[in-house]
């Protein structure tokens, strides 16, 4: 019987709010969290750097250019039953330009829409939940 153990992997992801405040998510068409409202971002390539891996997944994923203003915080999925370990840093980033539109569409993305922070989905990927949670707290204070 062998057992698959799993090697922690790194993400980043972004909260993009626009001049609306509302917050850019993105439903995952793939495995891990399919079917859920997710912030956007990717794993980080080997030898780049976070910062250089968030603006190049956001470009990739939904078009826009945007710069980092924050480190927001971090997040982590642990799925033994699935093999996964995710260690994910999410940044708080200001749009520079573009308009935001899914590149990802019939691929990892389903849809993207912009949410009011008092109006989210319910099925919420796990490690967008901590970013949420800390820009809801930051607002409210």
């Amino acid at each position: 019987m062998s057992t698959t153990i799993a090697v922690p992997r790194l993400g980043v992801g972004a909260v993009i709010l626009n001049d609306k405040n509302e917050l850019l998510l993105v439903l995952r068409n793939r495995d891990p969290e399919k079917n859920t409202w997710s912030i956007p971002g990717g794993k980080v390539d080997p030898y780049e750097q976070l910062e250089t891996s968030v603006i190049r997944e956001i470009k990739e994923e939904v078009n826009l250019d945007v710069e980092v203003k924050a480190l927001l915080c971090t997040a982590e999925t642990i799925r033994p039953e699935s093999a996964e370990h995710w260690v994910s840093v999410i940044y708080e980033v200001t749009i520079l330009s573009g308009e935001a539109r899914n590149l990802e569409e019939g691929g990892a993305i389903g849809d993207m829409r912009w949410f009011s922070l008092d109006a989210l989905p319910s099925n919420l990927a796990c490690f967008a939940v901590p970013a949420i949670e800390h820009l809801q707290s930051r607002n409210r204070s």
